[in-house]
């Protein structure tokens, strides 16, 4: 005589999990983000899974197993059939989106792909920056551009846009081209690093760096007139506009980012700078703000 064997019409949970062959937690997250409504439940309020939910959680176990996101499946999920369609015509939606999920997402990583491979081709760093901005930095001999230079246009390029970088790519230009001048650029930088917390803002140094530096910035200017470099930046202007009517090149960074004034953008990027060294800048500004104008 065979045993005779009744199968339950609703199993618990546990044995929910066990069959489909996960876990009691993953179907009670299945439950939080709505990809698998909530079954009926026990007298003593425990979940009860019948033959269509458990159908539902071994079909969610099949996509999950293949990779797929389960915040892919819900997306699909919600997109399917409307209620009452038939149970083939929903799940072969659900596929059909799930298809177009993918595709847009296969698409997107794509784009990513090329910009690593953008990145990586131009140097880390480099690739970090608009095409506008690094397209005038290539041919340079390698390791004329130091690691700051191309940090420096990266900050200028979230404050003033991608035009306004690609003009301060002249400056690091005529550096990388003239290695007097990269030197003298050196020495005014150390000694701007020297004014420091234990040097007051009134000593007598503060003033003769600031010298030290509007002198530099105006032989800088001076190599960048007489390189050529200027009429690069005048043909700039004029090939960004052809491209971008009306925009004057400010607005944002040019990676989708939502543009930010420059008052905001100096108050959030931090630069440790001692009382002196911000006398300093105060003073070199000033210095050239009462030269004569330019013949």
């Amino acid at each position: 005589m065979y045993a005779s064997f009744s199968p339950p019409r609703q199993v618990a949970i546990g044995d929910a999990a066990s069959f489909v062959g996960t876990t009691p937690r993953a179907i009670r997250h299945y439950h939080e983000i709505g990809l698998l409504p909530e079954p009926e439940r026990s007298p003593g309020g425990r979940r009860r899974y019948g033959y269509a939910e458990m159908i539902r959680l071994l079909w969610i176990r099949k996509m999950a197993d293949a990779g797929i996101a389960l915040t892919d499946i819900r997306a699909a999920v919600a997109d399917a059939a409307p209620a009452g369609a038939h149970e083939d015509q929903e799940f072969a939606r659900i596929l059909e989106r799930l298809e177009e999920i993918l595709a847009a997402q296969q698409a997107e990583l794509e784009l990513q792909r090329t910009a690593v491979q953008r990145m990586r081709t131009r140097g880390s760093r480099m690739g970090l920056l608009s095409d506008i901005v690094a397209s005038r930095l290539e041919g340079l001999p390698e390791g004329s551009l130091r690691q700051s230079d191309l940090d420096s246009l990266l900050v200028t390029e979230r404050i003033f846009g991608p035009l306004g970088a690609a003009i301060q790519a002249s400056r690091f230009l005529a550096l990388a081209t003239h290695p007097d001048l990269r030197e003298e650029s050196d020495l005014v930088g150390a000694a701007e690093e020297a004014l420091d917390d234990t040097v007051a803002v009134d000593d007598p140094r503060v003033a003769q760096v600031a010298a030290e530096r509007r002198a530099f910035e105006l032989r800088l200017h001076a190599v960048i007139e007489e390189s050529g470099l200027a009429e690069g930046e005048e043909a700039l202007f004029d090939s960004w506009e052809d491209l971008h009517p009306g925009d004057d090149g400010e607005d944002g960074d040019g990676a989708g980012q939502e543009p930010m004034s420059v008052v905001a953008a100096v108050g959030k990027m931090p630069y440790d700078f001692s009382p002196a060294r911000l006398r300093c800048l105060e003073l070199a500004e000033g210095i050239a703000a009462h030269e004569p104008p330019a013949s």
